[in-house]
C-alpha cells in the first residue's frame, strides 16, 4: 500500500515562502508522475503542480511563477517550493500520483498565509 507523508507546512505572512516535502514508500516517486494537491476550507481538492517521470512540470494558473515542484528519486521524496505566498494559498497540501490520484492519501500539511 502506498504511504505518503507530507511535512513543511506552517504559518507564514503574505509574501513569504515555504518548502513542502513528501516522503513516499518504496520507489513510487521514480515510477510515477507525482503531484501536489491542496484543499481549502469549503472547496474541492485541486491539483496545483505535477512532475512527470521525465521531469516535465505543470502548474495550475494560480500558482505559476510562484511554486516549483521537484523530485529526488533517490530519496523517494517530492518537494514543493512555494514563494510569494498569498492568503488564498491557505489550504491543506497533499501529495499523490498526478493526473489520477491513488485512493490512499497522507495526512497532509497545513499551510496558512496570514498577517
Amino acid at each position: 500500500q502506498v504511504q505518503l507523508v507530507e511535512s513543511g507546512g506552517g504559518l507564514v505572512q503574505p509574501g513569504g515562502s515555504l518548502r513542502l516535502s513528501c516522503a513516499a514508500s518504496g520507489s513510487i516517486v521514480s515510477a510515477y508522475h507525482m503531484g501536489w494537491y491542496r484543499q481549502a476550507p469549503g472547496k474541492q481538492r485541486e491539483q496545483v503542480a505535477a512532475i512527470t517521470s521525465v521531469y516535465k512540470t505543470t502548474y495550475v494558473d494560480s500558482v505559476k511563477g510562484r511554486f516549483t515542484i521537484s523530485r529526488d528519486n533517490a530519496k523517494n521524496t517530492v518537494y514543493l517550493q512555494m514563494n510569494s505566498l498569498k492568503p488564498e494559498d491557505t489550504a491543506v497540501y497533499y501529495c499523490n500520483r498526478a493526473f489520477g490520484a491513488w485512493a490512499s492519501w497522507g495526512q497532509g500539511t497545513q499551510v496558512t498565509v496570514s498577517s
